[in-house]
């Protein structure tokens, strides 16, 4: 990268600490799959309201998808990663990575 061009910007969406930990989450089940809020909510170690919070910033996005849904007669609710929210997720560590290379940083 040369002195002129611009950083990347990188997804303000995704940036923040607790989505981006969301969205990785959900990336390494593969395009598709899906995992139920109380798993999701185990893997994290965050509370359910916390959870809830930033799943709707990520849907207002379009990079998850929320489906809710009965086993039997229980109530569930399955989470899962958007075509658009796997794209941005892959936008997001390309710029990340172009960062760390314009500042000399791990490559």
């Amino acid at each position: 990268m040369t002195a002129h061009q611009e950083l990347p910007e990188l997804d303000p969406v995704i940036h923040a600490q607790a989505r981006l930990r969301v969205v990785a989450a959900l990336n390494t089940l593969g395009g598709g799959d899906e995992l139920a809020f109380p798993a999701l909510k185990e893997l994290l170690g965050m509370t359910a309201g916390n959870l809830s919070v930033h799943l709707s910033k990520l849907e207002d996005a379009g990079y998850v998808r929320i489906t809710k849904t009965h086993r039997g007669r229980t109530p569930v609710t399955y989470v899962s990663l958007t075509k658009r929210g796997r794209l941005a997720f892959e936008d997001y560590t390309k710029a990340i990575r172009a960062l760390l290379d314009a500042s000399g940083g791990i490559t």
